[in-house]
């Protein structure tokens, strides 16, 4: 698997996506309908068309210290994640995985917990001590995943775009010598 970086200027000042990208990440998102039903994201989830891709990930890479992640297998794209280097609340010092979806079609394939480790890894190098995330409440199979890579609830709050009721998880990154 490999993973790049979305250049955060792809998006800025109305730049467009390159089409063929939009049109994968538009599969990838529309692969996933029962989470987009949950969570509520996209009016339709049977009809999530490009321009509302390009539209939330242009959001998404608004905030600032953001980052979206593209991974691919065989050269196909099999994930995206998107990373906050600190979250909109300052009293927070974790910096924040705000997105990891899987195309519907790789599930259960490892992408997922290798992406999760990509991005832990990053900000472990970095000199982060913990990253979070946040899981719907709706989510079961989330919250199943993310705790078997060792997250564990800290809080319970509705999120900040939406007022979905949450849970909050951290994981801390510990030096990967000392495990």
């Amino acid at each position: 698997m490999i993973v790049e970086t979305l250049a955060p200027r792809a998006l800025e000042d109305g730049a467009a996506l390159p089409g063929p990208l939009l049109t994968e990440l538009t599969a990838l998102y529309a692969s996933n309908r029962a989470f987009q039903q949950l969570s509520g994201d996209f009016p339709d989830p049977d009809d999530i068309r490009p321009e509302q891709v390009a539209t939330a990930l242009a959001d998404e890479l608004a905030q600032p210290g953001a980052e979206v992640l593209l991974a691919r297998s065989e050269g196909r794209l099999v994930a995206v994640a998107v990373t906050l280097a600190h979250h909109p609340d300052q009293a927070d010092p974790d910096p924040w995985l705000g997105l990891l979806m899987v195309h519907g079609g790789a599930h259960r394939a490892g992408f997922g917990r290798r992406l999760a480790g990509h991005v832990e890894d990053g900000f472990r190098a970095r000199g982060r001590t913990g990253l979070r995330l946040a899981v719907l409440e709706n989510n079961p199979g989330a919250l199943a995943f993310w705790t078997s890579l060792g997250y564990e609830e800290t809080d319970r709050r509705p999120d900040l775009a939406h007022g979905r009721p949450c849970l909050v998880l951290r994981k801390a990154l510990t030096p990967r010598d000392t495990l």
